[in-house]
């Protein structure tokens, strides 16, 4: 477990937060909303769990308002504005009414059980939580070789470029106090580099945070929405951006 400093005296946490954006996720959307809240339940975490259907074409939906009447802590809604991952993450945020946020993918691809670990190390004090799947006691299952080249290889960029000690930047599942969710505004990223701003964006402004290890699976239905060729150069830019950000800023943004 790796961790940036030790946590200063933070306010208990009451409710947590979970945003889930989805689109055309109608094979796997519900087991996974069951078994995460089963498992949260059993645990003893108060949650909320907020999906964000961004302009599904299936059945997504209608499962979605279906599911709420019978699981009172979800609250589904459908993305007002321009579709987009990271627009839909930030919609989800902004209607959350938890003291903390985990975000997730709809596919069941992150582990259930490791959202509670996050809800603990969060009251330990942390501001950000995140999670790596290339750290002893992670693992990643059926990830395809080509992504995963490419993965290792811009985790390895953004490494040495913030000299940081994070090694999975850019997996979504990561976990955040709303304090440190406030700190981060304003959002730039509309697409799948959200997933690389708030964690950077997070670090360079001085919130507190730790790294604990998690399991990843691939999706056993449905499509990837992450397209590589597409990516590439929104990525780059958020992270040069950040860059600058942390070194040319002055610490005008940095946490009071």
């Amino acid at each position: 477990m790796k961790t940036s400093v030790p946590p200063a005296p933070a306010h208990p946490l009451t409710l947590l937060s979970i945003v889930v954006p989805a689109r055309d996720e109608e094979g796997c959307i519900l087991s996974g909303l069951q078994h995460l809240h089963i498992e949260l339940d059993l645990r003893g975490v108060p949650h909320e769990i907020i999906v964000v259907d961004d302009g599904s074409s299936d059945r997504t939906w209608d499962l979605l308002q279906n599911q709420a009447r019978i699981m009172p802590v979800l609250r589904p809604f459908q993305n007002p504005g321009e579709h987009g991952f990271g627009r839909a993450i930030v919609y989800g945020i902004d209607q959350m009414k938890g003291d903390a946020v985990v975000i997730t993918m709809a596919d069941e691809s992150d582990d259930c059980r490791d959202v509670v670990v996050y809800w603990k190390k969060l009251n330990e004090g942390y501001d950000c939580v995140f999670g790596s799947r290339f750290m002893p006691g992670g693992g990643v299952i059926d990830y395809p070789r080509i992504k995963l080249a490419v993965n290792r290889l811009a985790n390895f960029f953004i490494r040495m470029l913030f000299n940081i000690r994070l090694n999975d930047t850019t997996n979504a599942f990561k976990a955040y106090r709303k304090t440190a969710i406030d700190g981060c505004r304003p959002f730039l990223s509309p697409h799948f580099n959200l997933t690389v701003e708030l964690p950077l964006k997070a670090i360079v402004r001085g919130f507190t945070w730790t790294v604990v290890p998690i399991t990843w699976r691939n999706r056993r239905s449905g499509e990837a929405k992450l397209k590589l060729r597409e990516m590439g150069s929104r990525y780059l830019f958020i992270c040069l951006y950040l860059w600058l950000e942390k070194y040319f800023s002055r610490g005008d943004y940095q946490r009071k």
